[in-house]
């Protein structure tokens, strides 16, 4: 059996990496409020109230896959140098 050093795992995920999908999400909110107030005014106001919800229900899952899937290919896993000093 052979012996495997430890790992460490390190995250080199940056705001430059999600910025673009915090744009995406923000975008989504934004366009859903709009729709929201939009039909607002109509002589239905559930209707908003269900466009708003699917609009987020719908997106979320996809933005939340873009989100993880980034996350994980930033993590990295390397040995640690372990120093045997006798005592």
């Amino acid at each position: 059996m052979t012996s495997s050093s430890p790992l460490a795992m390190r995250c080199t995920l940056t705001f430059g990496d999600i910025y673009g999908q915090v744009l995406a999400w923000m975008a989504v909110i934004f366009v859903s409020l709009a729709a929201g107030l939009a039909l607002m005014g109509s002589t239905r106001p559930i209707f908003a109230l269900v466009g708003v919800g699917l609009i987020l229900v719908l997106s979320l899952p996809f933005l939340l896959f873009a989100f993880v899937t980034t996350l994980l290919n930033h993590i990295q896993l390397e040995p640690v140098q372990s120093t045997n000093q006798p005592a």
